[in-house]
């Protein structure tokens, strides 16, 4: 059985070697000049492999096409990923929100294994060549045609091509245009997990400001569109961190229609509470002018922010303060307001949103309804998921399904 599988990421690696180990002749086609380029940035140079949940928990965290994934990740789960890696000596620990990272902190090790992985099971690596298209014969996959002009011939082909996210990586949506021409629907693609640009300036005043343990949530109109609670950064151009990239996710589509974000600083506190705290803050502080009164209740960086929203003036002394200002305060520590312009688009994008048409793939064997022996492994179908390992999860586990259905002698 000859395999070709075109892309050397999380997904095509995983793909390659696993259809190796079923006896298969396999050759792994990269575009880049070495595998792996996307998956050594991942988690910021760490890799954060997958998140140390249940499989059902994997689930509530894919908001697209969870369903078609149930097979995929039973088959191969973050158990199996981190044993999968600890027998190839990548030993894992759990961090925060049980995201999966190896010991060493080095995505480069993780990469390294992988190529190791496939030395071991002896699947031929071709760097630095491109696809051009995938070859078919009444209904079938024959091989595929290579930029060069040369033709190579396989029973199965996989297409583990990535999406659009990061194309200094590489992915510049050569599967999507494989998939398209062969039939295949290609569903509306978007950047997601993805910081966010604000109408509002403010936000470069505090550029690099982490907030821990504040509430977000996002509205069009008078609707509310997502919330969520933990870390947030602030950027030259806006917002980013973990609760504004799982945002941009329910975003997409929408940036035209006028969306705002409130941030809520102090969630542990009701207004009342809040209320109290500012009082009893200031009765400590009588006579400081109110700029110098809130190092207690927020970052350094933020406080000129406020005082000037606030429109109190700065030099004021806190024992004159009104209640009406004091109102204001309140108002802006629990609905801290951004207008969302857009996106930054692809080129910080964690994952693409839309892809290869769930329906038309076989979601125990990632193959084609459409093509024989035409398969889809990773983030090139319509999947996605939010952040915290799930992403590479659903790379490991659909490379997987397919590496072994490609890889076997069955039809």
């Amino acid at each position: 059985m000859k395999v070709i599988v075109i892309g050397g990421g999380p997904a095509g690696m995983m793909a390659a070697g696993i259809a190796a180990q079923q006896g298969a002749q396999v050759l792994l086609i990269e575009k880049n000049t070495h595998l792996g380029k996307k998956l050594s940035i991942t988690g910021k140079g760490r890799c954060n492999l997958t998140n140390e949940s249940d499989v059902q928990t994997h689930l509530e965290n894919i908001p697209t096409n969870p369903y078609f994934l149930y097979s995929a990740l039973y088959g191969f789960d973050s158990t199996a990923t981190r044993a999968f890696f600890q027998s190839l000596g990548v030993p894992t620990q759990v961090e925060r929100g049980r995201r999966v990272f190896p010991v060493s902190g080095r995505a480069m090790d993780v990469v390294h294994a992988m190529e190791q992985f496939l030395k071991k099971n002896r699947v031929q690596v071709h760097c630095h060549t491109t696809v051009r298209s995938i070859i078919t014969e009444n209904g079938r996959v024959t091989g595929v045609a290579l930029e060069n002009g040369q033709n190579l011939m396989a029973d199965r082909v996989i297409v583990a091509t990535g999406g659009l996210s990061y194309p200094t990586t590489g992915s510049t949506g050569d599967g999507f245009r494989f998939a398209k021409a062969l039939g295949h629907t290609v569903t509306k693609t978007e950047p997601s997990l993805v910081p966010l640009r604000t109408k509002e300036d403010w936000c470069a005043q505090c550029m690099g400001l982490g907030l821990k343990n504040v509430k977000v949530q996002f509205y069009i109109g008078k609707k509310k569109i997502y919330e969520d609670f933990g870390e947030m950064l602030f950027t030259h151009f806006g917002v980013s961190g973990p609760v504004v990239l799982s945002a941009s996710r329910h975003l997409c589509g929408h940036y035209e229609q006028g969306i705002w974000m409130e941030i809520d600083l102090k969630p542990a506190l009701t207004e009342k509470e809040l209320d109290q705290r500012i009082l009893r803050d200031f009765s400590q502080k009588q006579n400081k002018q109110f700029v110098h009164s809130l190092d207690d209740l927020l970052p350094k960086k933020l406080i000129p922010v406020i005082v000037s929203l606030s429109e109190i003036d700065p030099e004021k002394r806190v024992n004159a303060i009104t209640k009406q200002e004091r109102s204001t305060l309140l108002r802006l520590l629990k609905h801290l307001t951004l207008h969302i312009t857009g996106s930054i688009g692809f080129g910080q994008a964690v994952v693409t949103k839309g892809g290869v048409e769930v329906d038309e793939v076989n979601p125990s064997t990632m193959q084609s309804k459409k093509i024989a022996g035409l398969f889809f492994a990773g983030e090139v179908l319509d999947v996605d998921a939010y952040t915290g390992g799930y992403n590479l999860q659903i790379a490991f586990a659909t490379g997987f399904a397919a590496g072994k259905a490609a890889g076997g002698k069955g039809e």
